[in-house]
């Protein structure tokens, strides 16, 4: 298949297969480790806590399959809590190592004139504006967030994506074929759905 989705009892599974789905993508959920190695391509999705993720992530043998995979820089997309995972860990759960593929951490809003979660629609300044997976995706548009932590990382080259609530923070990040958002793309209609069709052209270029 060209499209492996993650599953690992964590994620909205279903409404990232049924935008798929929509979209033509040859994509199915997978719960196996071992048949990562079937795929071109894989989505890691995730909402719920930090530590739970890891935990889970840990019991179904999916932690050092995509450490490899991202390592060999080979088509990845991570939805949300799958951006936080990349990260060296996270205030959500302090002392829970996250998969360490990125330098930074995960950090909590701390604000007092707006809402925690962040939740509904809100604009992505792109910082990689050539990159295939924004194809065709207007600079500024909307995508659909729901989140109380967001990622900080120090490696400027890293963010694809900012979005302004309450601070300027990273929203997406990208490195070769590898690209993980906080906002639910599955969820964000149009531009979310070119997100997603994009991924599925560089899986099947993959392939």
């Amino acid at each position: 298949m060209d499209i492996g989705i993650i599953d690992y009892e964590m994620g909205n599974l279903g409404s990232v297969a049924n935008a798929c789905e929509f979209l033509g993508l040859d994509a199915a959920i997978i719960g196996r480790a071992e048949e990562i190695d079937d795929c071109a391509a894989i989505i890691l999705p995730g909402v719920g806590a930090f530590g739970n993720c890891m935990e889970h992530l840990n019991a179904h043998g999916f932690v050092e399959p995509v450490r490899e995979w991202i390592a060999a820089d080979r088509p990845f997309l991570g939805i949300c809590l799958g951006l936080q995972a990349l990260f060296e860990g996270s205030e959500e759960d302090a002392g829970v190592a996250g998969l360490e593929l990125v330098p930074g951490h995960v950090r909590r809003f701390e604000m007092e004139d707006l809402k925690v979660p962040q939740m509904g629609w809100n604009r992505v300044r792109q910082c990689q504006p050539d990159s295939p997976f924004f194809k065709d995706v207007p600079d500024g548009a909307f995508f659909y967030f729901v989140h109380s932590y967001y990622v900080d990382t120090p490696e400027q080259a890293l963010i694809a994506g900012e979005t302004e609530y309450g601070i300027s923070y990273t929203s997406a990040i990208s490195r070769g074929r590898m690209m993980a958002v906080q906002f639910h793309p599955e969820k964000s209609q149009e531009h979310g759905l070119k997100i997603l069709e994009n991924f599925g052209r560089i899986a099947r270029d993959a392939r």
